[in-house]
């Protein structure tokens, strides 16, 4: 899988441009290769002899020759494959996923409301692909920014952390591990926030948290890491911590309870209001 192409959705929008763009940088930066791909559920067969304003394909071909010339003029040495399948988008991507090393859709920041009448397939995929996928939105966040990592605590993810350090070894940037945690009940006195209980579970996150790390950051020494333990909700930490970021990387859970949602509320709320391209890694 190491060598496993970068995968890029297509759909003719800023938005998937722009994530074809981002997944032409990765995939220079880590020495792979790019697809392009466009899912079309009515592609026919290559016509033979018919002038091009009666090709039916002629849509569909030009999104991904345009996005090709494009991405060809800024990294003319990077291996692009162009692929055009007769399937629904959704079903597409999910099975790119298992051929590539990641997938890369564009992605609109829509609110809860509109996500739920229009659809995303972004979502879609991100809560169900068995390799991680990175949402990009048209003008996301530069480059030079670092990386910011969403950890939980309460059980191994090694292919989370694998991805965070991996993708800020590629870039040569720094990672932020940023760890989010409500405070209970208890904590509250009747004139507000009782700082020796906060400061005790501020302490033993922190504790936590590094003891967790230490193993990756000997894995990679060249990685400058910080760590920070906010005592507030997981999604809000994540989000707040990501202005600026180059990348946000957040987990799912591959086997999650029966009806609940796909992706937990991290990556709902890194999806609809982070910054920057954020990936989603399932893990065990």
């Amino acid at each position: 899988m190491e060598r496993a192409p970068i995968t890029a959705g297509l759909d003719g929008s800023p938005e998937s441009l722009a994530a074809a763009h981002w997944a032409a940088a990765e995939a220079d930066r880590r020495g792979l290769a790019l697809r392009l791909l466009h899912a079309w559920i009515l592609l026919v067969p290559e016509p033979e002899g018919v002038p091009i304003e009666q090709d039916q394909d002629y849509w569909a071909k030009r999104i991904v020759h345009a996005a090709q010339a494009e991405i060809h003029q800024r990294f003319p040495s990077l291996a692009i494959v162009e692929d055009l399948v007769a399937e629904e988008p959704a079903q597409a991507l999910l099975r790119a996923a298992d051929e590539s090393a990641m997938v890369v859709l564009g992605s609109r920041g829509l609110d809860r409301l509109q996500s739920f009448f229009l659809g995303d397939v972004g979502l879609h995929v991100a809560g169900r692909a068995g390799r991680p996928v990175v949402l990009v939105r048209a003008g996301a966040a530069p480059e030079d920014g670092g990386v910011v990592l969403g950890a939980g605590l309460h059980r191994p993810c090694d292919e989370l952390y694998d991805f965070a350090f991996g993708a800020a070894a590629a870039r040569g940037a720094p990672l932020r591990v940023v760890h989010g945690h409500p405070l209970p009940v208890q904590a509250y006195a009747p004139w507000g926030v009782d700082p020796e209980v906060a400061g005790d579970l501020l302490q033993n996150a922190q504790l936590e948290l590094r003891a967790v790390l230490r193993p990756w950051c000997l894995a990679y020494p060249d990685v400058t890491v910080t760590d920070s333990v906010r005592l507030e909700s997981p999604a809000r930490a994540v989000v707040d911590a990501a202005q600026g970021a180059a990348l946000l990387v957040v987990g799912r859970r591959r086997h999650r309870p029966a009806l609940t949602p796909r992706l937990g509320p991290v990556a709902q709320a890194g999806a609809h209001h982070a910054p920057c391209p954020m990936a989603v890694v399932p893990h065990d």
